[in-house]
């Protein structure tokens, strides 16, 4: 009796497990989470020397200012939240990108080696201090990805 059939059998087998657990992936979506929509009637009042430089699966924040921050929202790319407790003057923290929600309880794409999608990009990060004042932008540093080229 020969291999080949018993081979080609287990490869069929092998390409359709492996196509059927890339096709179950879907959007990161938890409606539970959703949060509020952008507040885009606030706008940018300054641009601080706080850096974002994100990573594949989070985001450090080098506040490199002699001004802390505390119990504040994060938004990046005018549309995902995250709360964050305190930014410390001269403290480093690192803020996870699967923390942030939109408004229909999406999160965006991190990277990584076994991710299916692209990772979100990471192009505007501003801190939103109070409902009535205007967001504070911090400078976005490039992803690791595009730093090595």
């Amino acid at each position: 009796m020969s291999r080949l059939p018993r081979l080609r059998n287990i490869a069929l087998a092998l390409a359709l497990c492996v196509a059927a657990a890339g096709g179950c992936r879907g959007k990161l979506v938890d409606p539970a989470r959703a949060t509020r929509a952008y507040p885009m009637a606030l706008g940018q009042g300054s641009v601080v020397q706080i850096q974002a430089i994100p990573a594949a699966t989070d985001i450090s924040i080098v506040n490199a200012t002699a001004v802390s921050y505390a119990n504040f929202d994060l938004w990046l790319n005018q549309r995902y939240v995250c709360h964050v407790d305190a930014l410390g003057a001269g403290q480093t923290i690192r803020v996870p990108i699967i923390g942030f929600y939109d408004q229909w309880g999406e999160k965006p794409y991190p990277g990584g080696l076994l991710q299916t999608f692209d990772p979100t990009p990471i192009v505007l990060l501003q801190i939103e201090t109070a409902a009535d004042q205007p967001l504070v932008g911090l400078v976005c540093a490039l992803p690791e990805t595009m730093r090595e080229q």
